[in-house]
């Protein structure tokens, strides 16, 4: 805290459909963050991955910590579909019970909203990209 302001990670406390992505960051719930985001039951929260290989058990904590709530993790890997290691899908399914489906961001995005409208037990980890595609 610096002269009477509070600097807190940035959080949106609700469920919202992502609106927008590319540029960089993201739109939701009349709002834009910028940068990469995880898209949780506790809320949208920001997400300091910026590239896939920085996504492993610790960038997924807040994941971790709302797996009572979440079935599906889906995983924005960026611009293009990646595959996440083995050892990271086996411990999220067998550890927590949370299902991965790594995806392109823009696909994971769409398939996030698509789940969300149908009140489907969903979380996202989206890699900010400059380009929607």
């Amino acid at each position: 805290m610096r002269a009477g302001i509070e600097i807190r990670d940035a959080h949106f406390p609700g469920r919202a459909p992502i609106d927008a992505y590319g540029s960089g960051g993201f739109r939701f719930a009349e709002m834009s963050h910028r940068g990469s985001i995880l898209a949780l039951p506790s809320g949208i929260h920001g997400w300091d991955a910026k590239r896939f290989e920085e996504i492993d058990l610790t960038s997924l904590e807040k994941v971790i910590a709302d797996a009572a709530d979440i079935e599906v993790l889906l995983v924005g890997c960026g611009p293009d579909l990646r595959v996440l290691p083995k050892r990271l899908r086996d411990t999220l399914r067998e550890e927590h019970g949370i299902v991965t489906e790594a995806m392109a961001t823009g696909a994971a995005v769409r398939t996030f909203n698509v789940l969300l409208a149908e009140e489907r037990a969903v979380a996202a980890a989206l890699i900010a990209v400059d380009e929607a595609r």
